[in-house]
């Protein structure tokens, strides 16, 4: 179940556009996280809603790509080893969609070898990280994307 709702949604932050002017909302990016360990998408979800994204989850790769057509997130968080169709397959399916393009993919995945790497590559991802990940590589890797 895609987890609408389920992290909140604090008023975006506000931005001011000169001297002395009024407050103007800032559009919050949008992150899908999708993993079947349900804690570790809640966790991940809660950090990023506190750094000031707008965040959803998935569990499964059908949700995956159900919550990315309705969401329409920036950037993907996906793991790899999920129940009916993992992460590669999602990646392949969302670079062949017109509709989903420009979506960053990145792999969050236990797995980091060599072979790894060049799998998620292929697959279409543009980033691979490997769990656990540091706050501060998030973050980096967030202000590039």
């Amino acid at each position: 179940m895609v987890g609408t709702g389920e992290l909140g949604s604090p008023a975006p932050p506000a931005e001011r556009t000169g001297q002395g002017a009024e407050p103007v909302a800032r559009k919050r990016r949008r992150i899908l996280v999708v993993d079947d360990h349900r804690d570790a998408a809640r966790v991940l979800g809660l950090l990023l809603d506190a750094l000031g994204y707008d965040v959803e989850t998935a569990h499964d790769g059908h949700q995956a790509l159900a919550a990315m057509s309705a969401f329409h997130p920036e950037i993907v968080f996906l793991d790899i080893g999920l129940p009916q169709i993992d992460g590669y397959e999602v990646a392949r399916r969302v670079r062949e969609l017109p509709a989903l393009d420009g979506i960053k993919l990145v792999a969050l995945t236990g797995w980091g070898h060599d072979q790894d790497r060049c799998r998620t590559r292929e697959a279409g991802f543009d980033h691979h990280l490997v769990k656990p990940v540091a706050v501060k590589t998030l973050k980096e890797l967030l202000a590039r994307a």
